[in-house]
């Protein structure tokens, strides 16, 4: 994998963006960079959220013009009030609308025809209410921003922050730091971004811009991301996420960052029921959009956390810690308790502590002296006792190592003036900037900045200060995976031939509305992609089964076909081991006896007879259309435990045979099929044909298809075939491109 590079922090930059640059990204930028402010709807009522806009607006000191709006007023809050636009001494540039929510559309015509370039709709009472003239509103509101062209955030948002033009069309009257830092925040939840950005502040991360988007009926979450990613003033990006609407703008946007060297640190909520209740296979169960958002948004550079205090956390180590060129730690610690700690916490989550360099560790034996224990992590305690000068001399010893990438010291910053531990960290802070290695200091419990420590932590920019060792642990390890990731995503097509997808259309136009293709529609059309099949063929009588079994060779299994049947084993539907006629006979005599005492009168299509594969493995291969993130593929351990045991991975599709091979390598399954303790290897091949052919499937049907479920999938030392197929259909989907 190609490490990403690091991207330098610019705080004195003064960036455009360049002609080739996407509308969104110029619109944007003139947003976060107006020329002039006009408040529609400026009220001196006590508290409103006009006048505390406003306040804010001059108490931070916004450089340009700023204009209130009010057709009844002839001044407020010691200026001059216009009545209208027209009546403006210059063009409006960005205009924050607060009136109430039946006139907010209107204005954001007027605005445009008068010349502004962007707006944000502080006011509330669209979508997020659910009677009908608020879903009205909403309506008209997103038409008139898609006819006027601005750049729009909100509605129902607090405004935003735009640290370099010292701009704060927030509500917030907390005192801020109005600091160009590193950090770009965008989410729909204004409590939550201001709360985010206030925890930043709280630690001496400085937040270049803030954008709460509110409904999002303009601007969405991507669009920052995008913009944010073309910043140079900019190196980590924070998104609160409720949903993805437009997953390509949301994929492009990740792309965008990681071409960047950024990381987009996001907090999303959970999985989408509405996508999973449709889902009737198993796959479509076990592809949660948590987790498809997770296998599609990681390769692309996304980092997502569980919680803020794991954003915070993760913030503060992507910001002060350029990406590792490798994964070897070292620590050092004055504690042997400490010490036993922290090789606990990172050997629990995957990682471990290199040996050091037999130079390094000369030396550190010559200096701790005879019987000393020379380890990684260091204890350095006892002997720092007797000399001091030892925690510094380790610390250097550690960082200067060529075979270390990322130092670790236990230590916390101090909450007052400390000469000896202030000197050490602006040394140590200055050794990290020459080795342009990661080195950062974890205190194991979570400590709080007083206004020296947040002084001090702002003036040490080359390492990172993270609290809670858990937390700090699965910060380093994002920032190893994310230093492992190549910079360029590429762009996967289908790899379908012309006759796989006249068979889907064909098959598709056939199903006519149903809620699912039956086994044998089912395979003809997995075959069809590509995915190996076993031998088989339906039977309509006792004796035709016979026959067809004694042409494929026993023994054979027996399978009722019925569209309006999913799971044929929960209605006793399936048969296996048939080693002779007569079982063949009475198994399907059986079946079919039992299908017509079902509640319902399924409809009854035939007896499937077909070949009973030795199996070393049952395997589950799969698809599922995700209501977020769109079609996704997935791969893990089958049969009757699939559910139980939940040994299965995810990747977006289409995918290749390198992905899907990665895919593989990524469960329990993955290891078997490698010959485990012993055994034989499995037939690889063939897994990997099956997922590419389900991924060129799914990207075909475009959005037809709701799931695919091939489970099992078995697979022995030389071959795997599909023994069982079910296809759900989107029946909205299918039934529109069929043209109904």
């Amino acid at each position: 994998m190609e490490a990403l590079a690091s991207t330098a922090f610019h705080p004195a930059a003064k960036w455009s963006p360049p002609a080739d640059a996407s509308d969104i990204v110029k619109s944007i930028h003139a947003m976060l960079h107006p020329r002039n402010i006009v408040l529609v709807g400026a009220t001196d009522k006590p508290g409103n959220y006009a006048e505390r806009i406003w306040n804010n607006l001059i108490k931070y000191g916004y450089a340009g013009r700023l204009f209130p709006i009010n057709a009844k007023r002839e001044a407020i809050w010691g200026v001059t009030c216009y009545k209208d636009f027209v009546s403006l001494p210059e063009k409006p540039d960005h205009v924050l609308v607060l009136v109430p929510a039946r006139f907010a559309v209107q204005v954001i015509r007027d605005a445009a025809a008068a010349g502004a370039r962007s707006a944000t709709i502080v006011t509330s009472g669209f979508s997020e209410l659910q009677d009908e003239e608020s879903q009205r509103l909403a309506v008209e509101l997103k038409q008139a921003i898609k006819e006027t062209g601005l750049a729009v955030t909100g509605p129902n948002c607090l405004g935003n922050l735009s640290a370099g033009e010292n701009l704060f069309t927030n509500i917030d009257d907390r005192i801020v730091t109005m600091e160009q830092g590193a950090v770009a925040i965008a989410g729909q939840s204004g409590a939550i971004v201001m709360a985010i950005r206030q925890a930043l502040e709280d630690r001496g991360v400085g937040v270049g811009y803030m954008v709460t988007t509110g409904n999002e009926s303009g601007l969405e979450t991507p669009d920052l991301m995008a913009y944010f990613a073309a910043d140079p003033s900019i190196r980590v990006i924070v998104v609160y996420l409720e949903g993805v609407r437009n997953t390509k703008v949301f994929r492009d946007a990740c792309k965008a960052a990681r071409a960047a060297g950024k990381p987009v640190i996001a907090l999303k909520l959970g999985a989408s029921e509405g996508g999973r209740a449709a889902a009737m296979a198993h796959t479509g169960a076990l592809a949660g959009s948590i987790e498809t958002f997770d296998a599609i948004s990681t390769r692309e550079g996304v980092i997502r956390v569980r919680g803020l205090d794991e954003l915070i956390e993760t913030t503060e180590c992507f910001v002060h810690a350029d990406p590792p060129k490798g994964n070897r730690l070292a620590a050092v610690s004055l504690s042997g308790g400490k010490r036993g700690l922290l090789i606990d916490a990172f050997y629990s989550a995957g990682l471990n502590f290199a040996p050091l360099s037999p130079n390094a560790t000369g030396q550190l034996a010559q200096m701790l002296g005879p019987g000393s224990i020379v380890g990684n992590p260091l204890d350095a305690g006892f002997a720092a006792v007797v000399d001091p000068s030892v925690y510094m001399k380790s610390i250097k010893i550690m960082i200067d190592d060529p075979d270390t990438d990322i130092v670790i010291i236990d230590a916390e910053l101090p909450k007052a003036p400390h000469e000896l531990r202030e000197r050490n960290l602006r040394i140590v802070n200055d050794m990290a900037g020459q080795a342009h290695k990661p080195v950062i200091y974890i205190s194991a419990m979570s400590i709080g900045f007083t206004e020296f420590t947040k002084g001090l932590r702002k003036s040490l920019p080359n390492i990172a200060v993270m609290q809670g060792l858990d937390r700090a642990v699965g910060a380093i390890k994002s920032l190893i995976e994310y230093a492992g990731l190549r910079k360029e995503v590429p762009d996967i097509a289908s790899s379908s031939k012309p006759a796989a997808r006249a068979v889907l259309e064909k098959t598709l136009k056939a199903a006519n509305g149903a809620a699912a293709l039956d086994e044998v529609a089912s395979k003809k059309l997995l075959k069809a992609y590509g995915i190996p099949i076993s031998k088989e063929e339906v039977a309509q009588t006792a004796a035709e089964a016979v026959k067809i079994a004694k042409t494929i060779g026993f023994p054979v299994v027996a399978k009722v076909v019925s569209p309006d049947i999913l799971h044929k084993s929960d209605v006793g539907g399936v048969v296996l081991n048939l080693g002779n006629a007569a079982e063949v006979k009475k198994a399907f005599n059986d079946i079919t006896a039992r299908v017509k005492k079902l509640k319902g009168k399924p409809k009854l299509e035939g007896i499937l007879i077909a070949q009973q594969v030795k199996a070393d493995l049952e395997l589950v291969v799969g698809a599922s259309l995700d209501a977020e993130m769109g079609p996704v593929v997935l791969f893990g351990t089958g049969g009757i435990d699939i559910e139980l045991l939940k040994d299965v991975a995810l990747a977006g599709a289409p995918i290749d045979a390198d992905e899907a091979k990665e895919l593989i390598r990524k469960t329990k399954a993955g290891i078997k099929m490698k010959g485990y303790r012993g055994k034989p290897a499995l037939h690889e091949p063939s897994a990997v044909k099956a997922l590419v052919g389900l991924s060129n499937l799914m990207a075909d049907a475009g959005g037809r298809i709701a799931s695919i479920d091939v489970n099992p999938f078995l697979i022995n030392s030389k071959l795997g075939v599909a023994v069982d197929g079910l296809i759900v259909l989107n029946n909205a989907a299918a039934k529109k491109a069929a043209g109904h």
